[in-house]
């Protein structure tokens, strides 16, 4: 094919000027040819891609059709039930509540209610009338310790911070949580002018590179927190220890990317890396870390402080609980993101193959506080893939007092799932600096149907409770909530994640399922302790000897 080319190029070159002679007009056909054998000529010489080298100009066309194949599949080839992480009927749900245009579908469910894993909600004879329920539940956010409690939505924008986001999308989404009444959580890069030019209310997250409150060491500055934390639009406190899409994993904003706004809005200097690292400064023990949760609760006058994690080892949060029991600091609220949650850009291993998943964790949080007797100090906030009502719904059920939702509020916005967050190259302007790009992101459009999906999903979520006879999202059970687990066998929730019960954690017996954790956990280290730890009551997990057999 290389030969070809050279040949062939050199044919229709000489081709064109012999019948120039007779037809001069010809000639301009030189302004296709020559940049086309330009561009084959370069293909040759390049030594990166043995594609282009052996097939000239055409080998081109293999990049070119794999860039348009996901747009190809989303639009030409997918049904509505496919399509990750979010399918044609979720992202059309979103579009049309956002845009509050009719959301109801004909001819009945698409979904195969026979396959593994489909879940439903049992309804009620006696459901509630849905013209007197409130369609705006709210939750109180603070415990014994806290001065400012928070007069919470059950549904709030997650973290996503203003530099993965663009700014005009930041403004965007907090002027929408303004008009709707709900929270707007930073992410961990920092409270920007954008977050505080909408006027919605914030919460401010601080990851473990302290954005924001950052001393020239990169360890966390108590003074510029509390200089910080003062604004009134700032509710709530919230320490990141790990995110579902990459628990456990730091981060580098390279010094390119730090100009003079990024430095002021972060702390940090301009033109020179910025480290994340994937474990915090300003603690390294369960025990430090509740001591820096009073801590940030004293310096910010008692506003609500809590923290989000992926979970990982189970021990480690085993840990914290029995540091609360120990020292009575308790967070106000803890944030479990579940390892499906979404980001802009993660290692392929990390966003498939790390962290809990959400159902899974949020059952686990919520039986841990339970079992310590502290789920009554302690709101929890669910965070991961929640898009419709009934997401909302089934994490009530295991025990979320209200959901978080990042990806759900971008397409709102307008994003269209195209997966270019971590290019730059976003092309409906919602995750990229490209000023030409995020011009195309009309704010005061946009706002709105923020808002408006806001409020149509909870109304969704507080219709479906009432057809179960629930009156509020503290009322759900995890009975309510049926999933088939194979062709013939379907379980509740409660059967699936059964409850432990309440101060069960507290003494001895334990229930059989936390035995291992409660002798493993220790509040002055994170790190598992065998010491104590009795491998001959677990004999099943050796292997067996002849003799046994």
């Amino acid at each position: 094919m290389r030969n070809g080319f050279i040949w062939s190029s050199a044919f229709i070159i000489l081709l064109i000027f012999v019948v120039s002679f007779f037809a001069p007009g010809i000639l301009w056909s030189y302004v296709i040819i020559l940049p086309l054998v330009i561009l084959g000529i370069q293909d040759i010489i390049q030594r990166k891609h043995a594609i282009r080298r052996n097939f000239p100009l055409f080998g081109r066309l293999r990049y070119i059709l794999e860039g348009m194949g996901p747009k190809v599949y989303q639009y030409f080839v997918e049904n509505d039930t496919d399509g990750r992480p979010f399918n044609r009927i979720h992202r059309n749900v979103i579009y049309q509540r956002a845009k509050k245009e009719l959301d109801t579908t004909p001819f009945g469910t698409q979904l195969n209610v026979y396959d593994d894993n489909y879940e439903w909600l049992n309804h009620s004879i006696n459901a509630l009338d849905f013209s007197k329920i409130n369609e705006n539940p709210r939750v109180s956010i603070g415990g014994p310790d806290c001065l400012q409690p928070y007069e919470s939505s059950i549904f709030n924008i997650s973290a996503m911070s203003y530099g993965s986001l663009s700014s005009n999308a930041i403004l965007a989404l907090n002027q929408g949580a303004k008009i709707g009444g709900f929270a707007h959580n930073t992410g961990e890069g920092g409270v920007s002018d954008y977050h505080l030019d909408g006027g919605g209310d914030i919460i401010w997250q601080l990851g473990t590179g302290y954005f924001g409150c950052r001393a020239a060491d990169g360890n966390f500055d108590p003074v510029r927190f509390e200089e910080r934390v003062a604004h009134p639009n700032i509710k709530m406190i919230e320490v990141k220890l790990s995110q579902g899409a990459k628990p456990g994993h730091g981060g580098m904003l390279p010094g390119s990317k730090v100009t003079a706004e990024i430095a002021r809005i972060r702390g940090v200097e301009i033109g020179k890396d910025v480290d994340s690292p994937p474990y915090h400064k300003a603690f390294s023990t369960p025990l430090e870390l509740v001591g820096f949760i009073k801590r940030l609760r004293d310096l910010s006058n008692g506003k609500p402080v809590g923290f989000k994690l992926c979970v990982g080892h189970k021990n480690e949060f085993v840990s914290i609980c029995k540091a609360m029991i120990e020292t009575k600091i308790y967070p106000d609220f803890i944030t479990v993101d579940g390892g499906e949650g979404g980001t802009g850009a993660a290692p392929l291993e990390f966003s498939n193959s790390v962290g809990m998943p959400l159902r899974d964790a949020l059952a686990f949080v919520y039986d841990t506080l339970t079992g310590f007797d502290l789920k009554k100090h302690i709101k929890i906030i669910a965070s991961g893939r929640v898009v419709t009502g009934f997401d909302l719904v089934k994490n009530f059920a295991l025990g979320a007092d209200l959901c978080n939702s990042a990806r759900g509020m971008m397409i709102a916005l307008g994003c269209i799932q195209a997966l270019e967050c971590n290019s730059n190259t976003c092309p409906t302007g919602v995750a990229t600096q490209d000023p030409n790009l995020s011009r195309g992101l009309v704010v005061a459009e946009k706002n709105k149907r923020v808002a408006n999906f806001h409020k149509e999903t909870v109304k969704s979520a507080c219709e479906l409770m009432a057809a179960a006879g629930v009156a509020h999202p503290s009322k759900m059970h995890r009975v309510h909530i049926h999933r088939r687990v194979s062709p013939n066998h379907i379980e509740t929730y409660v059967e699936s994640y059964p409850y432990i019960a309440k101060g069960s954690l507290l003494a001895k017996p334990y229930p059989e399922s936390y035995e291992i954790l409660m002798n493993i956990s220790r509040t002055e280290t994170f790190k598992p302790d065998f010491s104590e730890f009795d491998l001959d009551k677990y004999q099943w997990a050796r292997k067996p000897k002849v003799a046994d057999i």
